[in-house]
């Protein structure tokens, strides 16, 4: 039996799935993790394919990995990480954005941005000795897939898209190019890839230490949103107007589009899908909101309590903190939550109601610059709740559909297996 795993490491946890050459799911697995800590990453990743039936590892062919987009660290020539990896939300590249202003020559650049890959990277070069010895800025991604393929510095066309990576002309623009050589010489970019690329076999003692098939492939990964727009589209072609929003911690929506679209003050961005480009961006907004304020159990039961049919009069922009990227691009967006009702089901449906009107903003600002949604797939745990999925209808005036492979959220984890799947090329 031949097997595929994909392995996500989103916001809220670790997972990983292995499917057949037909897609169907053969075993799942999952487990928490510090986001906050490098070593956590490497060690979870260990004890998730450790965690699978022994019978399902010895027969996986190919493994790609997804990972939160802009989660950055820098490595020495051994992968070790110098320093604690800089988060996809971390604001620190704001102190960044005039320099970065007199490098990129686009003033609408995706980079321009508190949270970019480069935008931290300018950061951290600010705040590091210019003698470090050469080292590695790799994403989240890139740098757990380093542990099994052992092959330093290698990424995808997604994850490299906040560095600056033109994914249309599939290279690094000249600006960038002189930039570093002037500026960071010692500090290498990624070489990039296609997501799903076959990067190399798994190392010989990586593959003894977790009983995996020696000739087993690591692929190249993506962001943990694409992939979770993969596992959506399940068998449905992929054509324009297909839409995603995925509802985890924090909230991204995705429309398909015939070209790449951005725009700097919404947040917008494009990665490339083939000859299509799945147009969208993602909010500080989402289930990292709800679970400040309510316990799984109290969120179902309150839920049972909300009349989705009658829009709550409460304004809210829930932010788990200051700023947001999407549909507003502000590092500094205050969170609006108040006045707070005594009632908890009612704050609870202002929050819902709160959360929808941004993802119904951002994909009213995609429709204005072209990327038309019509259809809308939901996906990850807030795509479980009902109610919120009819005051969402309600707010979008869209069709919403559940994904067909959000079951115990792993959609991600399974778009990452289909990648894993192309890589081996089946």
């Amino acid at each position: 039996m031949d097997l595929y795993l994909g392995i996500d490491f989103g916001t809220s946890g670790a997972r990983a799935i292995a499917i057949d050459q037909a897609g169907k799911i053969r075993a799942t697995q999952k487990l928490n993790y510090n986001i906050n800590a490098a070593i956590s990453w490497r060690d979870s990743l260990y004890a998730l394919i450790v965690a699978l039936p022994i019978e399902i590892r010895q027969n996986i062919n190919a493994i790609a990995i997804d990972a939160t987009s802009a989660t950055v660290l820098i490595g020495d020539r051994d992968g070790k990480p110098i320093g604690e990896p800089i988060l996809y939300h971390d604001p620190r590249g704001a102190s960044s954005l005039e320099k970065l202003r007199q490098i990129v020559p686009d003033r609408e650049h995706l980079v321009l941005s508190a949270t970019s890959s480069l935008a931290k990277l300018v950061w951290w070069l600010a705040h590091n000795s210019q003698s470090q010895p050469e080292a590695y800025l790799m994403h989240q991604a890139d740098w757990l897939a380093y542990w099994l393929h052992g092959r330093l510095g290698v990424s995808d066309y997604n994850n490299t898209l906040k560095l600056g990576y033109d994914a249309e002309r599939l290279q690094y623009p000249d600006w960038l190019e002189d930039w570093r050589s002037q500026h960071a010489p010692r500090i290498y970019l990624p070489k990039v890839v296609a997501p799903g690329k076959a990067i190399g076999k798994i190392l010989p003692e990586v593959a003894a230490k977790l009983d995996l098939n020696r000739d087993c492939l690591v692929c190249a990964g993506t962001t943990d949103s694409t992939a979770a727009f993969l596992a959506c589209l399940g068998n449905e072609p992929p054509k324009a107007g297909i839409a995603v929003t995925s509802l985890g911690s924090t909230l991204t929506i995705k429309v398909l589009a015939n070209r790449p679209i951005a725009n700097l003050a919404s947040g917008i961005y494009s990665h490339r899908l083939g000859d299509l480009w799945l147009v969208g961006g993602a909010s500080n907004t989402g289930g990292a909101v709800l679970r400040q304020f309510f316990s799984d159990a109290e969120l179902q039961a309150y839920s049972d309590r909300i009349n989705p049919d009658i829009p709550s009069p409460l304004d809210y922009y829930p932010l788990p903190a200051q700023g947001d990227r999407f549909p507003i691009n502000d590092p500094l967006l205050e969170p609006r939550l108040e006045p707070r009702p005594t009632d908890p089901a009612a704050f609870l449906n202002g929050l819902l109601e709160g959360i929808a009107a941004i993802e119904a903003l951002g994909y009213n600002v995609l429709a204005e610059l072209g990327a038309q949604a019509t259809l809308v797939y939901t996906a990850g745990g807030g795509a479980q709740n009902q109610t919120w999925r009819r005051i969402r209808a309600r707010k979008l005036g869209l069709p919403i559909v559940v994904a067909a492979q959000t079951e115990f959220s792993f959609g991600a984890a399974y778009g990452a297996a289909i990648l894993a799947l192309q890589g081996a090329g089946v």
